[in-house]
Formats: C-alpha cells, structure tokens, sequence
C-alpha cells in the first residue's frame, strides 16, 4: 500500500484556542477557572506540550456543550497522524503483513 500525502493536522491546543476560546473573548485562564484545572494545564494543551485526556474532554464538554468524544477523537487523530510521518515508513519496512489463506 503507498502512502498517502495528508493535509498536516491542527494541534488540538491550537483548534481550542482559535476556534472556542478567543472567539467567546476567554482567556487561559478564565478557561482554567471555568474549567476547574490548573491554568498550566491550558497552557501547556495550547502549546502542544501536553494531549487533551478524557477527563479534560469531559470538562470541554461542559463548557463549551461539544461532546467529549469529539475531544478525545480529535487527539486521537493528531496523534495518529504524528506517528504515522515520523514512524510509519519505518513501520512498514519491520512488519510482515498477514496474508489470507485461499
């Protein structure tokens, strides 16, 4: 199978930012308040420094009203992706793929 090109992935901290947080005029810290985390926690999800885990889905999702697994689905594909550019060749050169029997 040959890879694909993709569209590069927006960092969820980044996706939070711009499109929940400074439209509503809220600050990283007013998020962490509302949210009930440290505001280091903001930071470093903005900054990419740190995935957005399913607790941390489940308080977006009261805050902002969109779904937790919206979150946690958003990282998961960011990570994925990440993983697939900086190991995905390499991972298909090691694994021998299962063949069906027919």
């Amino acid at each position: 199978m040959k890879a694909r090109s993709r569209v590069v992935p927006v960092p969820p901290g980044e996706m939070l930012e711009q499109e929940f947080m400074q439209p509503l005029g809220l600050s990283r810290a007013e998020a962490a308040r509302r949210l009930g985390v440290p505001p280091n926690r903001i930071t470093q999800i903005i900054k990419g420094r740190r995935a957005i885990t399913p607790e941390t889905a489940l308080r977006l999702e009261a805050l902002f009203g969109w779904p937790a697994v919206y979150w946690v689905q958003h990282q998961a594909e960011y990570d994925l992706e990440r993983a697939r550019r900086a190991s995905g060749a390499r991972i298909r050169k090691e694994v021998r793929p299962v063949r069906a029997h027919g």
